[in-house]
């Protein structure tokens, strides 16, 4: 048992990291790594999510022109876990980021998730990169009339609700053929790039990291002219609420910095260079971020920037399509590099793993000529596109989100925890006013994951036991810090004390997400069943959310709808859609024109309806 919290020994580990067999090649300086940081980090964030930041969606109040504010908030809270991970890259210089952090400082089975949950935060954060850099490409190529085929460029959820896609669609029988052509063609190309060498993708990165920043700032000064002051009041129109809550979205676009971690090994000089690289990249990114979110609130209205595509929407409105299109080229650019990044980082992961026993040893295999681990990029390569062509973005990013927040946490415990063990060894570069530093970085991103969905937590905490499962019945028993080799039954006995436990949780888990909180077409039965019983108003009442708005008048109406119905049920005009944590139910209300409009959302307590409103049927 006192394996599993084995540390190991930060001089070995720098040590078994020079061994030549698993050596890779150091080729990174300074402005490789900022820029590698501002490739990562320059993406998605800025291109789309802060249009959702600043309008506000049906789960959030926007920020409005006080995004900048937001973007201030979140480049400090970000800033607390930088210098965490800055102190550890540099005293711990090697490829594996926060696993082998957690390695040296947490013990073997919490850099084991920690190592398994980066997994989700580069290989499945990648997979919503790639979903949308399709979107913008696809976008791009409409301006010069070449038109991809809708079946060739959308998600299987998305096309299943869409007629028009489903009937462009060829079908093998009665199955659509649906996936997303461009997802998957960037992500196999990038992977060819990065099997080729590290210093020909820190080349190509760079090129791409000069395009994006040459056209952010294009964006600022062909804004200026147009920006309004007037558009900037109200500058919190959703008070400090909106600031929070802008923040929190916006803090995903800064993510990328940790990226540079991960090429420790690579770095010619990793005590000083690593930390340079990601405090530079966040500082370089926020003085961007700050400029263009002025512009943009300047220009046009906050309201009318709740789209995919903000930075170009703002030139679309204001006439100027050829600097839209421009923007829409940006944004191209902006994911490629941000797969670049990413797609560079998770194999590393394996790679240090495997050279732990974690993992199989083939995971650590290096190319003979190109000196990287090709097998770990191939197969990572091959898992994201495999995703990417039939995955919903929204899916993939919130369990992005949360894998991320989670490796924070980790690493910024890990420093206080090695500044107690080991206070005397040399720190190249040493994280200021600790305990507090890291405290207030693990309070940021634990309150950032509080606020995330109930359905992202439970698909993280089956991925969590799945990796547990997998360390126990392989990892623990190939383990260079085991002495001996067990055999599966022995390994088994010994840790049956947490084996056990495990899988009585994973039962007990699966019985609450199956049997007690349901799917929502479980939920619109015990509903609608609801509606038909004498008591039909206290039924209804105990799957009513305590924030819904006029609970008792919608209760009402659908009650009075019921009774015009002649007390039976309603007809149904859309049902619940499976797999979502939000959904809406549509009955007919009779003798009208218009619908009875259910949301539902799921909560720990089980499905609830947060609003019950009359909706008008479009003519």
């Amino acid at each position: 048992m006192s394996q599993l919290f084995k540390t190991k020994d930060l001089t070995n580990i720098v040590e078994e990291a020079e061994a030549q067999e698993h050596k890779l090649k150091r080729a990174l300086g300074p402005v490789d790594l900022v820029a590698l940081g501002v490739g990562a980090i320059i993406g998605a964030g800025i291109f789309a999510t802060i249009g959702s930041a600043i309008a506000g969606g049906a789960a959030h109040k926007g920020a409005g022109p006080a995004i900048m504010l937001s973007f201030i908030i979140t480049a400090v809270a970000c800033a607390f876990t930088a210098l965490c991970y800055a102190e550890f890259a540099s005293l711990i210089p090697i490829s594996g980021s926060a696993y082998t952090y957690s390695y040296a400082t947490l013990g073997e089975l919490v850099a084991w998730i920690i190592g398994w949950d980066l997994i989700i935060e580069y290989a499945v954060g990648n997979i919503a990169v790639a979903i949308s850099w399709s979107d913008y490409f696809t976008q791009l190529l409409s301006g010069f009339n070449i038109i991809v085929p809708k079946w060739l460029a959308t998600n299987y959820r998305d096309a299943l609700g869409n007629p028009d896609v489903l009937a462009q669609a060829p079908h093998i029988g009665p199955i659509p053929i649906v996936f997303n052509l461009p997802a998957v063609a960037i992500v196999m190309l990038i992977t060819i790039v990065l099997v080729v060498g590290i210093k020909e993708s820190s080349f190509m990165n760079n090129i791409f990291v000069g395009l994006k920043i040459l056209i952010l700032i294009f964006f600022v000064i062909a804004g200026l002219k147009f920006i309004k002051p007037e558009n900037w009041s109200p500058f919190m129109p959703n008070g400090w609420q909106g600031v929070f809550s802008g923040a929190a979205l916006i803090f995903f676009a800064y993510i990328g910095f940790d990226a540079v971690s991960t090429t420790a090994e690579e770095a010619r000089n990793p005590a000083r260079d690593l930390p340079i690289g990601m405090i530079g990249s966040l500082v370089i990114c926020t003085v961007l971020y700050i400029a263009i979110a002025a512009v943009l609130t300047g220009m046009v209205p906050y309201d009318r920037l709740g789209t995919g595509d903000p930075l170009a929407e703002a030139f679309s409105i204001m006439k100027v399509d050829w600097a839209a299109g421009i923007i829409s080229f940006g944004a191209v650019v902006a994911m490629a590099a941000v797969l670049l990044v990413f797609q560079l980082g998770q194999p590393r992961i394996f790679f240090s793993m495997s050279r732990d026993g974690l993992l199989p040893g083939w995971f650590s295999g290096v190319h003979k000529k190109f000196k990287t681990p090709h097998i770990t990029t191939i197969m990572t390569g091959v898992f994201v596109a495999f995703f990417a062509a039939f995955a919903n973005i929204n899916e993939v990013v919130e369990l992005c989100n949360i894998g991320t927040l989670f490796a924070f946490v980790l690493v910024c415990i890990g420093v206080i925890i090695l500044r107690s063990k080991d206070p005397d060894r040399p720190r190249p570069f040493r994280c200021p006013a600790v305990p507090l530093i890291p405290i207030l970085g693990i309070i940021a991103c634990i309150f950032l994951m509080i606020k995330l969905p109930l359905l992202t937590w439970i698909r993280f905490v089956y991925w969590l036991i799945i990796g547990l499962f997998i360390y126990f019945f392989y990892g623990v028993r190939h383990s260079r810090l085991q002495p001996d080799k067990p055999s599966l039954m022995q390994s088994i006995k010994s840790h049956i004390g947490l084996i056990a436990p495990l899988i009585i949780g994973f039962v007990a888990f699966t019985w609450y997400i199956t049997s007690f909180l349901g799917s929502s077409m479980h939920a619109y039965k015990r509903i609608t069943d609801a509606m038909l019983k004498s008591d039909a108003r206290t039924a209804l009442s105990r799957y009513v959310s305590r924030d819904c708005a006029n609970a008792d008048e919608g209760i009402s109406l659908l009650l009075y709808s019921i009774e015009k119905n002649g007390g039976r049920e309603l007809t149904p005009v859309k049902k619940p859609s499976p797999g979502l944590d939000k959904t809406d139910i549509l009955f007919k209300i009779p003798d009208s024109e218009d619908n009875l409009k259910l949301s539902l959302e799921l909560t720990p307590l089980g499905w609830k309806i947060s609003k019950i409103e009359r909706e008008k049927t479009a003519k």
